[in-house]
């Protein structure tokens, strides 16, 4: 195997970046739909708004750990470099490949929260299509 040098770890700098932009950005619009189903909910107590209430949750949830693992992904590659830098290389590739770890619990995370995002969304189109059905 390679040494591992200092560019290595900083290659997934910005693939991390993007990741983590991903991430917050799916975690606003969580915020932004809860919100606007909480206001719904106060005003008609409609059942159906708090099972998706609770879906959000989860996948609210969800997002924060994807956050926790793809953050601390970010710091151990960082980690791995400074101990690289002084010259500790076989400690750093224990390092970086816990990094990578770490990276692959947030995506593994995201492809659980994409699989409840789409259930989801078929239960929304599967009661577009009974209300459709039943007004014929």
């Amino acid at each position: 195997m390679e040494e591992l040098t200092l560019t290595t770890p900083a290659l997934l700098f910005s693939a991390i970046s993007l990741i983590m932009l991903a991430y917050t950005n799916r975690f606003l619009a969580y915020a932004a739909v809860i919100r606007s189903l909480h206001s719904e909910y106060l005003e008609s107590k409609d059942a159906s708004l708090l099972r998706q209430i609770k879906n959000l949750k989860l996948r609210l949830s969800l997002t924060k750990w994807m956050q926790i693992f793809g953050i601390s992904s970010l710091l151990f590659c960082v980690l791995s470099m400074f101990i690289i830098y002084i010259n500790y290389h076989r400690v750093a590739e224990f390092v970086f490949g816990f990094a990578l770890i770490l990276l692959i619990v947030s995506l593994a995370l995201l492809i659980k929260e994409i699989h409840i995002s789409n259930e989801a969304l078929k239960h929304h189109i599967a009661d577009i299509e009974e209300h459709l059905e039943n007004k014929n």
